[in-house]
Order: C-alpha cells, then structure tokens, then sequence
C-alpha cells in the first residue's frame, strides 16, 4: 500500500470549527479515490508546508477515516463538509438547531455545477436532507418491469398540462442591500453568484420595493415635497443609487438569463394621504381620476423612468403591497390603503392609461399583492371591470394568512374564474408571527415550509414564488419597525461571512430545475401518501418532479412515466428530491392541453 499523504489541517475549535478549505478538498479527494491520508490537526491558520492542493470544486464528501494521534479525525472534519453535487462543498456549521447551514466567506463558498442531464434511460436525483445533504446529485436508471402493486406510485401524465412557470425568487429591499453591502466585495460577489448565477440556485425573478418598507432603517418617499403634483421633486435616493442599483446590476452580471424585476409600492408621499402619515389607516386623497391619483400613478413612470437611466427595466408592477393593510388603525409601519373597487377604478382610470400611454405599455400589471383569503373576491370585483381588467396581467398573493383561506377556494377557484390572469405569489418569510423566533439558524422546518407553500401554490396554478427578503442579519433586520424576520440567508457582517440556511437550499430544488417556460403536468398516487410532490415538463423536454417528505421516516415509492420507464425510488425522512430524466422527442410532443 502506498504511504499515507500528510495532511496539516487547521481547525477552530472543535465547537463549531471552521476547517481550512483546501484541508476540506484534500479529505473529499481521499474518500473520492481511497487513497491512505494522515491528518494533523494544527491550531494555527496556515497550510501543509509541502503536501499537494486540489481543486476544492472537483471533489463531494461524504466521511472517511484517518487518525490523528490515534484518534478518528477526518471523520469530525468531514461532519463539517456536506456534499453538495459536483461543485464546492458546503462548509456547514451547526448552531444546535436541528440542521446545518453553509458557511460563506470572500475566499470559499459552496457551489452548484449547471444541470446536466443523462442519456435517455437514465435520471439523475438531487437530494437535500434535514441529515446534512445540500442539493446532493446522484444518478440511476429508468426500469421498464412492471412495479411493485403494493409499492407507492407516481404516475404522470404529459397529455395533461396546466400553468407554465415564470420563475424563482426574492426581494430586494434596503434591508438587504444593507447587508450585501456590509460584506467584503469578495464575499458580496460569492453571495450573489450563490443566488443568480449558474453556480448557485439561479434566481430570476427580483422584487424591489418602490422607495421605503419595513425593512430600511427610515422612512421616505421619493417625492416629500408638498403638493409636488408634477413630480418636479422626484428623485431616487441613496438606498437605490448606491445601494439597490449596483446590487441589481451586479446580480445581472453574474446570472445567465435576464432577471424579472418586479416592483411593488408600500405607500404614497404622505401629502397624497388622507391621513398625513405613511403608518396607519390611510388611503390617497380625493377620487380615482382626479390630480391625486394621477399624480400616484405617474409616480410609477417616474420610478421606471429613473431606473432605465441605469441599463434595468422591469418586468412588472404590483398596484401596491398589501392594499389591506391600510384599513387597519395604528398599523405600524409603511402602507396606502385600498379597498378592490377603489384599485379597480384607480387602475382603470390613472394607473392602468398612465402605463399604456408611456414608454412601459409593455410592462405588466399586477393586482392585490396581499393574502389570499381575499381572493376570489378581490379578483371578482376588479377583473370583472372590462376597462380595468383590460390593463392587467396577474395576480399576486402573500402567504401569511394562508391557515385561514384553503388553497383550493381561494386559488385554484379563482384561476378557474379567470384563467387569462395568472397567480403569483410575491411575498413569504418565515419568523414573522409575533410567538415564533426570528432568525433560527439551520431550521430545517423552515425550509420544508417554503417547499410546502411552493408545491402547494404549483399545483393550484400559481406560476411563480417570491420570498420577502434576500438577505438580512442576525437579528432579521435591520427594520425601522423592529419587525424582524427570517431569511434564507443571514450575514454576520463582524466576521465577513454568510450562512445559507435549509431555506436556500429547498428553495434551489425549484429555481435552478424548473426554469421559465417549465410547464405543470398531471400526476397521480397510487394510494394515499404523505408525501407532497408535483410534475412538471421542462422546456428542453426532459421531465422533473418534486417530492418533500416532512416526516421522519424514509418513504419507498416509483416514479411512472409511461412509455420510458419507471424510477424506483426512496423519499428519504425529512428531505427534499428533485428527479430530472430525457424523454424521446416523440413522447415529448404531446398535443396541449390546459384545464
């Protein structure tokens, strides 16, 4: 046998250490190859004086076994290294909260490789785990016996088709930026490549909040200037020229396909508000039609209109963030109440011709952009309006009143109702009820909500999922309303690092496999299950399909897709599965179908 290769590793502390990455490459590369390895662990942060370095993105990990003065080393390190398909490893760390995040910094971050697919009769698997395992690629083959009749089935159904998928995403908001900003360049580049480029999760759809929300450190508009009706005072401050902006340019630079941007408004300059104040119970002056309204809805266009001027444009509008909110007394932070008649006509006569007669008639129009409970309601009062609704595109949706309106009355009641207009969900985060923590770091059930809302929003018609916050800190803000929440990923700006949470990595079993143009098709259990799951053909043809066990045990199940094969298949205790096979062109060009 050949010599043992020496290995110098220098480890933090065996708490929660953080290990050299060349260190974390070489102990991948020894379980990869089998080959002998003797580990030193060192105190200091400095590298084997002679021993070789490899590339830390050729290898996965999944333990192995050294001694170090007679002791099970690698094995400890390697707890501390998740395999995350065939790019960098997960430099993960345990906070004692049931799962692990990966920890990224200005000179290592984990990464994604692209999707690749197999031949036909193969498929490859990505598994994420509340055990350890981050987007874990593995590789099988379809079987053509007949399965099991006492095993679980899937079966799809590629005649059927229904929704197509926009996309993936979150918000930008003076939060984030905030934190992005309060990394090193290096670290905010890694950061932003772990979330748009093809070496991350490839985000594409951006929601960015017109002027202030809860989450900046104050309050402001873009025009404060009183009874400024020509907007001659507009102008875009600090938090979008030297914050928002460079962010959004930079998120562009590193992503392989346009971003969707979409903004949303959470209220008017305070001299249009019937109360005075951008808190609070209030709506816009006057009536829809008059020098109020116009003034509110060429208040967008001046917003578009300063943000071409820096090379972005924007894919859609939201006629205001939660309309709802602000009917509500004291309510505590920014809002501009609306009620569905008031949006319709305000659409119908300011908002909806003002876009038209602009530069941005392309742009799309969003309505409601608050809890589904108000739906179809909302929808059978605006879109019922012919001149309204001609101006509209979609629907928008927040999760977190969801426990009160069942998906399949609200949503799926509401597509059938209007099936032009798609449904969007444009906000979530966890955290947010006044008896839960904030920031939990490495909750994996947080993550298993996202997925949970997503499959669930996906199979009654939704086209899209945006989550609140791209980034925020320990604390889940900053928030001028101390109103503080969890986010996929948190910055400790002290220490120059991030940690990606389960939450970015459930996310990724969506947005970087389900691409725009991913279209939802049929598919059918064979008996009940707890299993949640949905199907889905990809626009190179190839077939996808999600499964999410939330419970603690493992699952056995089959994965039918007639006439090419079947997938045998475990749903491994608490994780998330992403299943991705090629299928014949001629079983790929099916008639269409919607319902």
């Amino acid at each position: 046998m050949a010599a043992p290769m020496e290995l110098y590793c220098w480890a933090g502390g065996w708490g929660l250490p953080s290990v050299d990455p060349d260190c974390l490459a070489v102990l991948t590369y020894a379980r990869f190859t089998g080959a002998p390895l003797k580990v030193h662990k060192i105190t200091n942060p400095w590298r084997s004086p002679s021993g070789p370095s490899f590339p830390t993105a050729t290898f996965t990990a999944s333990g192995c076994e050294t001694m170090w003065k007679g002791a099970v080393v690698c094995s400890l390190l390697l707890q501390l290294t998740v395999a995350v398909t065939g790019g960098r490893p997960c430099s993960a760390r345990n906070f004692g909260h049931g799962s692990l995040v990966c920890e990224c910094g200005a000179n290592y971050c984990d990464t994604l490789e692209p999707v690749s697919l197999l031949p036909l009769g193969s498929y490859v698997k990505y598994e994420s785990n509340k055990a350890g395992s981050r987007v874990e690629r593995s590789e099988g083959v379809l079987h053509n016996d007949a399965p099991g009749k006492e095993t679980l089935t899937l079966k799809i159904k590629t005649s059927q088709k229904y929704q197509k998928i926009k996309g993936f995403g979150g918000a930008l908001t003076d939060s984030a930026a905030i934190n992005i900003l309060a990394l090193s360049p290096k670290a905010q580049t890694n950061l932003l490549k772990s979330y748009f480029s093809e070496q991350g999760i490839e985000y594409t759809l951006v929601r960015v909040p017109m002027a202030s929300c809860d989450f900046s450190v104050r309050l402001y508009t873009y025009d404060d200037s009183e009874d400024d009706f020509e907007l001659k005072n507009f102008s875009l401050t600090e938090e979008d020229t030297k914050m928002k902006i460079p962010i959004l340019q930079q998120a562009q630079a590193v992503a392989k396909k346009p971003l969707a941007l979409y903004a949303s408004p959470w209220t008017s300059p305070v001299w249009m508000k019937t109360n005075g104040a951008m808190t609070g119970r209030g709506t816009l002056k006057g009536k829809p039609g008059d020098r109020y309204h116009k003034a509110w809805a060429n208040y967008f266009i001046r917003f578009l209109d300063e943000y071409a001027k820096y090379n972005l444009t924007f894919w859609a509008v939201t006629a205001g963030n939660e309309p709802t909110a602000g009917d509500i007394i004291f309510y505590p932070f920014q809002c501009l109440g609306f009620s569905p008649e008031h949006q319709r006509d305000f659409i119908a006569q300011d908002l909806g011709p003002a876009l038209a007669n602009s530069s941005y008639k392309g742009i799309e129009l969003i309505i409601l952009d608050d809890q589904r409970m108000m739906l179809p309601y909302w929808a059978e009062v605006v879109l019922k309006d012919p001149v309204a609704a001609s101006y509209i595109n979609g629907i928008g949706i927040h999760w977190y009143l969801d426990f009160l309106a069942p998906i399949d009355l609200t949503l799926s009641i509401t597509h059938h109702l209007f099936p032009k207009y798609y449904l969007i969900s444009t906000e979530a985060s966890t955290g947010s009820y006044f008896w839960e923590p904030r920031v939990v770091l490495g909750e994996w059930d947080r993550g298993s909500k996202y997925s949970h809302s997503i499959l669930a929003n996906l199979n009654n018609y939704v086209t899209g999922w945006t989550d609140w916050n791209l980034v925020l800190d320990m604390e889940g803000g900053p928030n001028w309303s101390k109103n503080y929440v969890d986010s996929p990923v948190i910055v400790d700006a002290a220490n120059d690092v991030f940690y990606k949470q389960p939450m970015f990595y459930h996310m990724a079993h969506f947005s970087k496999f389900l691409p725009e143009g991913t279209q939802r098709i049929e598919i059918q259990r064979s008996k009940w299950t707890d299993l949640e799951y949905s199907a889905f053909l990809r626009p190179d043809g190839s077939a996808a399909v999600v499964v999410l066990n939330r419970s603690h045990k493992d699952v056995p199940f089959v994965i039918s897709d007639p006439g090419v094969g079947h997938i045998e298949a475990v749903s491994t205790a608490d994780s998330i599965q992403t299943y991705i096979w090629e299928r014949p062109k001629e079983a790929s060009a099916e008639p269409p179908a919607q319902q």
